[in-house]
C-alpha cells in the first residue's frame, strides 16, 4: 500500500520514558541511570496502571535526569507554533492537523520527498531554538526528547481518523481545541488523484453568441 502520509510523534524532554509503566514504542533504554526503573513493555499495555504508579515512576526519573522536567507553557506553546509554520512553509509541507500539547506533539502531514525522520528533526530543531528564545530554561536544556515516533496513513478514512484523534488531543485535557493557521483542511487528498475544476457556468452574454 502507498504511503500517503505521517502521524508524526515527539515528547518533551523527559516525558514518556522507554519504560513507562503505560508502556511505550522503545525497544531499548539507552540511559543506563533508567534502566532499572521498570521494564520494557512495547506498545500501550491493555491495562493501564493507576495514575499514581506513573507519577510515582516519574518522580523518580526525576532524580536520575539531567535536567528538570519541564512542561511547554502559553509562551512556549506558540514559539513552537511560530517555528512549525516557518518549517512548513518554507519547506512547502502540506499539514493537515497539529495538536501542541504541554508535554507532546502530535502532526499530520503529506507524503513528501522528505522521510518521516528529517521532518521531525527539522520541526525540533526550529522549534527548540524558538522555546530557548523564550529565556524560560536555560540554554542546555533539551527541549525535546531525541527523535520520535512515525504512524503511516495509506487510505483517506486513516487521516480523517488521525485528524480527528489529533484535534481532539487538548480537548482530552479540558484545553480548546486548537487552530493553526499552517495548518490545511483535509480534501480527500491522495497520491496520483487528480482533483478537475468544475466547469463554470456560461454567462447570459455566452448564451446570447452562441449560433441558432
Amino acid at each position: 500500500m502507498v504511503v500517503a502520509g505521517y502521524h508524526l510523534i515527539w515528547t518533551a524532554y523527559g516525558c514518556w520514558l522507554p519504560n513507562d509503566p503505560r508502556g511505550s514504542t522503545s525497544k531499548e533504554v539507552r540511559n543506563v541511570q533508567l534502566q532499572d526503573l521498570g521494564d520494557l513493555h512495547f506498545g500501550r499495555k491493555r491495562l493501564q496502571p493507576a495514575r499514581s504508579v506513573v507519577k510515582a515512576f516519574y518522580e523518580e526519573a526525576q532524580q536520575r535526569l539531567k535536567h528538570k522536567l519541564l512542561d511547554l507553557n502559553d509562551g512556549e506553546t506558540v514559539a513552537v507554533a511560530t517555528a512549525f509554520a516557518s518549517v512548513i512553509k518554507s519547506q512547502r509541507y502540506t499539514c493537515y492537523a497539529c495538536a501542541i500539547m504541554p508535554d507532546h506533539v502530535h502532526l499530520l502531514i503529506r507524503k513528501h520527498r522528505h522521510q518521516a525522520e528529517e521532518m521531525i528533526d527539522l520541526l525540533q530543531n526550529a522549534s527548540c531554538h524558538s522555546v530557548r528564545a523564550c529565556g524560560h530554561r536555560q540554554s542546555d536544556h533539551p527541549v525535546w526528547t531525541e527523535g520520535g515516533w512515525k504512524g503511516f496513513l495509506t487510505t483517506p478514512e486513516d487521516f480523517r481518523r488521525i485528524i480527528h484523534y489529533i484535534e481532539q488531543n487538548p480537548v482530552k485535557i479540558g484545553r480548546p481545541q486548537q487552530r493553526w493557521d499552517f495548518v490545511t483542511p483535509y480534501d480527500g487528498w491522495m497520491p496520483g488523484q487528480v482533483f478537475r475544476a468544475k466547469p463554470q457556468a456560461e454567462s447570459k452574454y455566452q448564451r446570447r453568441k452562441k449560433p441558432q
